[in-house]
């Protein structure tokens, strides 16, 4: 066989479409829009080489209306996870050893396939399952998706080249194995290229994966799947579950071939599986790689120099983008009152012209929250801060689930640092605003890295460079990606390596190679040409 050191191809950002009026990608988009949501799938397991489909089934619907039928999906028992992780560690006895060019190329096809014939579909799939509109499905489904596998495939080359230094008559090399065993892959609903991302950067290390969907993204997942297995991933390297969370769990951490987990979701759900995975230490053939991003409570914190029109609009588009729904969303705000006045006029006229609606109109801003028990739990503290003394719903505060789950845009203003919006965690359109008095600007930055339990995104806005500099420095710990004068979302791989610390997460940061190199297991090699050949140092003479 042929030998060679391989460059592969640059990467780089796809490029984000317009989607403009009269564009053929906004067309293509909506034709395959029609086209699913008028169709019933009929989703199976994938385990191996097999579909299955047990029978135990559940159905599929679009948060935004949750009467209309996409399908069903099959519901995985026992037995059929511990067939998952025989079919997974059987396949690995080819994969793992697979040159690395040849993995390479399989996501870097499924990449191309993303970029051109299958991105209206998956784009779609996106709009129709999470309620994203035309633009937040292609920057996330389409643009980052292909992001995250070109930039993992050099980072991989990255991984590889890099070797120790060898010295005279010694060559040292090194060398980066798969896990040994199999990585549990948990992936979240709000965005397309995670879930596809997460069980992917695992593989292309060598490492065979199980991976669990979220139920509320099932049906753009197994687009995923066929993107895959177009672009022509072995059967069984990565097999698809879908069924009880616990039960699968479960099963899943009691094997003794579990090496590692790659999850996104929520913190209370990691702190179970870590407590679990704990437990089950000593069945383990080697000890698991945990890789976590959980909750957030991400914050835009304004000095007085600030230009109280771009903090409006970074919190319009930072709260309000996908309903709230992204890991990064900005959900409290520290405003100095001597800007409050413009900042609220100016968001107040935003909030009044934005559209509300399903994301197949491409004029709706927002959509729908993506279930009835989100919906209900920001109906709860919608109600909670109208009757609170110390808070007042601003703007918004409507909501409706007759047809879909639909929620305003709402803006809580509040007169306590502790109150518990801006301390918990909503995961929706709902920002909570205080305001504080200018001459506590270094007060209200001790106050933003206290108040919550996480630390994944931040913004500062000013224009007071020794306010940035002071900012900086004390909210050091506060968020693992950190905005001057932008918004605290829109993350960008290859850009902005994302992750947090605290209780978001072990900050391993998708998109960089800081997350791949947690998927291998380093081998050091010394060869020596000329061995001794009298045991005796020269010191003893």
């Amino acid at each position: 066989m042929p030998k060679g050191i391989y460059n592969v191809p640059k990467a780089f950002n796809e490029p984000v479409k317009s989607y403009a009026p009269g564009t053929k990608e906004r067309d293509a988009v909506l034709e395959s829009f029609t086209e699913q949501y008028n169709q019933q799938v009929d989703i199976p397991l994938f385990i191996g080489s097999e579909q299955i489909k047990t029978g135990k089934t559940k159905t599929l619907h679009p948060p935004f209306d949750h009467k209309h039928l996409l399908g069903q999906y099959h519901l995985a028992e026992k037995s059929h996870v511990e067939k998952a992780i025989s079919t997974a560690l059987e396949a690995r006895k080819n994969w793992s050893e697979m040159p690395w060019e040849h993995r390479a190329s399989i996501f870097l096809k499924a990449a191309e396939l993303l970029a051109g014939p299958y991105r209206a579909k998956i784009n779609a799939a996106t709009m129709i399952a999470q309620a994203k509109t035309m633009h937040q499905a292609e920057i996330d489904a389409a643009c980052e998706f292909i992001d995250f596998l070109r930039f993992n495939v050099e980072f991989m080359t990255q991984i590889y080249s890099e070797q120790p230094t060898s010295t005279d008559g010694v060559w040292n090399r090194l060398e980066h194995r798969p896990l040994e065993g199999f990585v549990y892959a948990i992936t979240p609903f709000n965005f397309t290229a995670i879930s596809g991302n997460l069980p992917a950067s695992v593989a292309m290390m060598g490492n065979v994966v199980v991976w669990k969907p979220s139920a509320t993204q099932i049906f753009s997942a197994n687009v995923i799947v066929e993107v895959f297995k177009k672009a022509g991933l072995p059967d069984g390297v990565i097999n698809v579950i879908y069924g009880d969370s616990a039960m699968i769990t479960d099963t899943l951490l009691a094997s003794p071939d579990f090496a590692g987990i790659h999850f996104t979701g929520s913190t209370s759900v990691f702190n179970s599986m870590w407590t679990k995975i704990g437990q089950n230490i000593n069945n383990y053939k080697t000890y698991p790689r945990i890789v976590g991003e959980t909750g957030g409570k991400d914050f835009v914190v304004a000095h007085p120099s600030s230009d109280p029109i771009e903090v409006a609009v970074a919190l319009t588009r930072g709260s309000f983008e996908y309903q709230g729904q992204k890991c990064s969303a900005a959900s409290r705000a520290y405003i100095p009152a001597s800007l409050w006045g413009a900042v609220k006029e100016k968001m107040t006229q935003d909030l009044a012209t934005i559209k509300m609606g399903t994301p197949q109109d491409p004029t709706n801003f927002v959509s729908s929250v993506i279930s009835e028990s989100s919906f209900d739990k920001l109906a709860s503290f919608i109600e909670q801060a109208k009757k609170d003394s110390d808070a007042e719903v601003i703007l918004g505060g409507k909501y409706d689930k007759s047809v879909g789950y639909f929620i305003e845009p709402t803006v809580i203003l509040t007169t306590n640092p502790q109150y518990e919006t801006l301390k918990t965690e909503l995961f929706g359109p709902v920002l909570t605003i205080y305001v504080y008095e200018d001459a506590k600007w270094e007060e209200t930055l001790k106050l933003v890295d206290s108040t919550s339990a996480y630390a994944l995104t931040g913004a500062i806005f000013s224009q007071d460079r020794y306010a940035i500099v002071q900012a900086t420095k004390a909210l050091s710990n506060a968020a693992g990606n950190f905005y001057i004068n932008d918004k605290p979302t829109g993350a960008v791989v290859g850009q902005q390596p994302f992750g947090g610390a605290r209780a978001s997460g072990t900050n391993d940061k998708a998109g960089s190679i800081l997350n791949l190199i947690r998927w291998v297991s380093p081998r050091t090699i010394k060869e020596t040409f000329i061995p001794a050949t009298d045991y005796k140092y020269p010191f003893l003479g």
